[in-house]
């Protein structure tokens, strides 16, 4: 079942390097340190709205490298946190932190405190990669941790960043692969996006390092979106959330609002095209049929996937059928019935293929 989170940003504490990319005030719109009253507050908050189910529900210390900042503060939020959990019968904690942040004694500690979830941000398994964004850490440091939360029985996610300097598509497919061997049970997916007063924002101004464009970072995205899925890895955030402070002070990059859902349409689009291949339509008329809910994901923004079809020679309508899997999509032949008011579609005998 799905966790639910109530967040607590601890922005860049502790952490021992300065990464390429980073600049955690401008990209979590937070900067100061959560104090109890205000994590009680958030919590309150939340329960109080309805619409949390205690039971499936974490505190969630995300925005910096939690097992790295002080001792001391660290297991003062833990603790302020705990009170909540048992007061409110929260599921328990997620934390989120650097591959090198982790070891026996820490695990032991956040196990004490009701620790549930970890989150490392792995961003790449490549160690050239690694290196030229100053992550300070390696991959096999990845494989470490990820190995002792596993044997704690502590849930894992995994973080990655497509895009990074030095990186290429083909790189960023290959960390997906060593990522999923660690078997996380929760994947975040970050397109790279540079901040000003960063070092990707002095290689970009260089022109030593060009961004990962849209359309491409989309089709990339898509293509892990499957691969996770298809191993029963479940991608619970793609891009970055939408903040003012980010927006602000965001100089280039894979950057949109509703990034997934562009991911989620080129998803289908592929599949239309699979979909008609197989069923030997080359073009004309046709229908293109999926679940109810993804109607939507089909048609694409601004019908961004009914006009691209149109401009392969296909003249196409989406339709909805509730007897279709979320990612089953079938293609037909159709052709125009010109007797109604706005002149129907009527299916001809060939039923088409599904994919």
């Amino acid at each position: 079942m799905k966790r639910s989170n109530i967040s607590v940003f601890v922005p860049h504490l502790g952490c021992p390097h300065n990464c390429s990319f980073c600049d955690q005030k401008a990209i979590s719109g937070h900067s100061g340190v959560p104090t109890a009253e205000e994590i009680g507050l958030a919590v309150a908050a939340a329960v109080s709205s309805g619409r949390l189910d205690a039971a499936n529900s974490e505190i969630a210390f995300f925005g910096g490298s939690f097992t790295a900042i002080d001792r001391s503060l660290m297991v003062s939020l833990l603790s302020s946190g705990y009170e909540q959990v048992k007061r409110h019968r929260l599921h328990g904690i997620r934390i989120s932190t650097r591959p090198d942040a982790i070891d026996e004694e820490i695990l032991e500690i956040l196990l004490r405190f009701g620790v549930t979830s970890i989150e490392l941000g792995a961003q790449s398994m490549d160690d050239e990669v690694l290196r030229l964004n100053m992550r300070g850490h390696t991959a096999q440091d990845v494989v470490n941790a990820s190995k002792m939360i596993r044997e704690r029985g502590i849930s894992l996610g995994l973080q990655m960043m497509t895009g990074l300097y030095g990186s290429t598509a083909e790189k960023d497919k290959k960390t997906a692969e060593r990522l999923a061997e660690l078997y996380p049970d929760t994947m975040r997916i970050y397109p790279t996006v540079v901040m000003k007063n960063t070092y990707l924002a002095q290689k970009l101004e260089s022109g030593e390092y060009l961004p990962m464009e849209l359309d491409e970072s989309v089709g990339l995205c898509a293509w892990l979106l499957d691969f996770f899925e298809q191993r029963n890895i479940d991608v619970i955030r793609l891009g970055l959330h939408s903040e003012e402070s980010m927006m602000e002070n965001r100089l280039g990059g894979s950057y949109h609002p509703a990034f997934r859902e562009l991911c989620e349409s080129k998803r289908y689009f592929d599949r239309a095209l699979t979909a008609l291949k197989n069923a030997g339509i080359t073009g004309g008329k046709v229908a293109v049929s999926v679940n109810p809910r993804a109607v939507s994901q089909m048609t694409g923004q601004k019908k961004q996937n009914v006009t691209a079809l149109r401009e392969l020679g296909y003249e196409c309508v989406i339709r909805a059928d509730d007897r279709l899997a979320m990612n089953r999509v079938e293609a037909a032949r159709v052709q125009i019935d010109s007797t109604g008011p706005t002149g129907g579609l009527r299916r001809q005998t060939e039923r088409g293929n599904r994919t």
